[in-house]
């Protein structure tokens, strides 16, 4: 890796640690202060809501102001709300500062992997790849992310065992808080060293304001089709998979962690792998596989007898999905202008974050006064569909580095 990509992969690595902890510590302590289902459902549409602002924000502008900019700036405001956490029981401040955090968008073993500032991130990591590489760094960032979070799960252990209440809750909580935010400050502190390459502005493009992507708008509707069914998936079930274990086996943070920390150290990997795959079969065809497998994984995991064997078909599902969310991401950005990567990457998931942020109550309601497996298995049925409409979109429309490899095929042939 050069070295604005090692900057950038040392930046994810420690945001990943922080907000895999938050993973696992975040609705444990919201559900031990007297959050119900309902009740974290509602704080999760008010994350998604401001997370998908921010994020379609931070698209917009990087394109115009740069990218490096968002690299520093929301990693401290994660610290902030975890300094919030850790000072104050008041609700309205819990909510309004998760909400800034993006404390809940992602959970599970994969909190990780995402944040407000990916759109920037991506734009920024093709610009500083070659194109023959850009799968194989996108996989390496999802390395990162995955031994960012196993290390988060790690630190999880810092929580005592044993459920508590009101004080004696944030008391038992707050020194994984501090070290939450100590570890966002550092990820924010080294993006400062970051260069960034020269851009180019879009054909016709005004040197002042915002403007929507107009060469990528085919591939943004697209994409807004796709992901706006992935979100609804995600959002049934994806912020609720730390409550889901603790309410269904009755574990706490601290074994919930070591299974995020074992997941994550088991499926690093499968990160690395996934611009091989790419080549030998398709990016296409690869991302559709694995989200059919991560769709059909949902119902065996919940229909699971103990927690060890929930956590062995998730560490599975988590295995395949690790492999698809770096091709996704280096797709988007692939096929977008060059003048409108970080545009498309932000504006392409805002159906998603939308999506996500409608679901979350509905599946509260389920949770609190239906069962605690109906959400995962219509989350299942909807990530079935969002596989088959990526597929219908996208299989004709392959990335450059496909499209060279298929030309020089056919010129040496017969």
């Amino acid at each position: 890796m050069g070295r604005e990509l090692t900057i950038i992969f040392a930046a994810r690595v420690l945001m990943s640690a922080a907000r895999a902890l938050a993973g696992v510590v975040v609705p444990i302590y919201l559900a031990e202060e007297g959050f119900s289902a309902l009740g974290l459902g509602g704080l999760f549409v008010a994350v998604a809501l401001v997370s998908t602002a921010v994020s379609a924000a931070v698209g917009l502008l990087s394109d115009r102001v740069g990218r490096r900019i968002f690299l520093i700036t929301i990693p401290l405001l994660a610290a902030l709300a975890a300094a919030a956490y850790a000072v104050t029981r008041d609700v309205s401040v819990l909510v309004a500062t998760a909400a800034l955090g993006s404390f809940g968008r992602g959970a599970g073993a994969g909190a990780g992997m995402i944040g407000p500032y990916q759109p920037a991130e991506s734009a920024l990591v093709t610009e500083v790849t070659a194109v023959g590489r850009r799968n194989a760094a996108f996989g390496r960032l999802a390395f990162g992310s995955s031994v960012g979070a196993l290390v988060g799960g790690l630190l999880a252990l810092m929580v005592p065992g044993g459920h508590r209440v009101g004080a004696a809750a944030l008391a038992a909580h707050r020194p994984v808080f501090i070290v939450m935010a100590v570890i966002a400050v550092a990820a924010g502190l080294i993006a400062i060293a970051l260069r960034e390459p020269p851009r180019r502005p879009a054909a016709g493009a005004r040197r002042r304001g915002v403007r929507l992507p107009r060469r990528s708008a085919p591939l943004l509707y697209r994409l807004w089709a796709t992901n706006g069914v992935n979100g609804l998936a995600v959002g049934m079930f994806g912020p609720f998979i730390t409550y889901w274990l603790y309410r269904r086996y009755g574990v706490g943070a601290a074994e919930i962690g070591v299974l995020y920390a074992v997941i994550n150290g088991a499926t690093a990997a499968s990160t690395l792998s996934a611009a091989g795959l790419a080549r030998r079969f398709g990016l296409v065809r690869t991302v559709t596989v694995v989200r059919i497998a991560q769709a059909l994984l949902l119902v065996p995991m919940v229909m699971a007898p103990t927690f060890v064997a929930a956590g062995a078909v998730y560490l599975v599902r988590m295995t395949v999905q690790r492999i698809g969310l770096p091709l996704r991401q280096s797709y988007v950005v692939a096929r977008a202008d060059p003048a409108e990567r970080a545009s498309v990457a932000a504006l392409s998931n805002v159906p998603s974050q939308a999506a996500t942020a409608a679901s979350p109550v509905l599946s509260g309601y389920l949770f609190d006064s239906v069962s605690l497996e109906l959400p995962f298995e219509i989350a299942g049925a909807l990530q079935l569909v969002n596989a088959l409409l990526f597929w219908g979109f996208f299989h004709r429309l392959p990335p450059a580095e496909e499209q060279v490899a298929a030309g020089e095929a056919a010129t040496d042939g017969p």
